[in-house]
């Protein structure tokens, strides 16, 4: 899967996906402090779900009626990284195909998915 992950999303995640072969673009790595506006243009121009730990995504999307290629909003707090992780990767397994143009949320033992954007 394609994914642009978001400066706050954890880096055990990027490193867990990126080590099961999928291809992640790590904002913290290509440009820290960039807007949540740059960070979804970009996702959307490179055709990437963006992973994501910022709830103000949900706002641009949803409120604001911003084009997304697809959000996956990762809201697993006090969970260790190794956790979300394993939790992320297990979604993208069983989910992934239905995120592209979708809003998916993953939250302790739940996935939401809400198609398409």
């Amino acid at each position: 899967m394609r994914l642009l992950a978001d400066e706050g999303v954890d880096a055990a995640v990027v490193a867990g996906l990126r080590s099961d072969g999928h291809d992640v673009v790590y904002v913290a790595e290509l440009s820290p402090g960039i807007t949540d506006d740059t960070v979804l243009e970009l996702a959307n121009a490179d055709e990437r779900v963006l992973m994501t730990e910022d709830k103000d995504f949900g706002e641009l999307v949803f409120r604001l009626r911003r084009v997304a290629f697809g959000v996956l909003l990762v809201r697993l707090p006090g969970l260790s990284s190794a956790g979300k992780a394993h939790a992320v990767a297990q979604v993208i397994g069983e989910h992934g195909s239905e995120m592209p143009e979708a809003f998916t949320v993953l939250s302790a033992g739940q996935v939401r998915i809400r198609p398409p954007l």
